[in-house]
């Protein structure tokens, strides 16, 4: 009996788990990165990836924990905006900024910030990712209070061993809007007689 064992074990050791949540969580994440048409790699949709059905229920939750936390460290980053300078770092005016007490209270309001940052970065194991999270998905969700993410259902199961697969993609309409292209075919050559 499972009495009070949570989750999926995915047919892997407990570290290996870890690691392969990790890994597609960063995955969703870096499909928001700016890729260029030629790059290797880019994503086809921002937002999306396509994976199994029981490990896009897996990620899910640890996904929109990430998104949770960096909405806080945003939070504590408008509160610092407040106390801090715009002087260049070492000229004149920073360093007086640097002796008064409205530096103390950058430090005290933007410290909850930087621990959000390395708690996001805990989780997903890739700085690239992180950067992405607080950069450009946070903002996005700032007025939403959860549900950051869905979970579709494909049609088709995955070739090899017939796997239900699902896709999770940010909510969202320029999401939902986006698209992958379908692949360019050339006309057929008449036959030669």
């Amino acid at each position: 009996m499972r009495h009070r064992r949570k989750g999926r074990v995915l047919g892997r050791s407990p570290s290996h788990q870890r690691a392969l949540l990790r890994n597609l969580a960063s995955a969703l994440m870096l499909t928001e990165r700016d890729a260029e048409a030629g790059e290797v790699g880019a994503p086809k949709v921002a937002g999306r990836i396509i994976t199994t059905l029981a490990k896009a229920k897996e990620v899910r939750p640890l996904v929109e924990r990430c998104i949770t936390i960096a909405k806080r460290g945003l939070i504590s980053i408008e509160q610092a905006r407040e106390f801090g300078t715009t002087a260049d770092r070492n000229s004149a005016a920073w360093k007086q900024w640097r002796t008064s007490d409205r530096w103390t209270q950058w430090a005290r309001a933007v410290s909850p910030a930087v621990a959000a940052r390395r708690r996001v970065l805990q989780l997903l194991g890739d700085k690239q990712a992180t950067r992405i999270v607080f950069e450009k998905i946070a903002p996005r969700f700032v007025d939403r209070p959860g549900g950051y993410t869905r979970i579709l259902k494909l049609a088709t199961p995955r070739l090899g061993d017939a796997g239900p697969r699902a896709m999770i993609e940010f909510v969202g309409a320029e999401i939902a809007a986006g698209r992958s292209q379908a692949p360019k075919v050339e006309a057929a050559r008449p036959a030669r007689a």
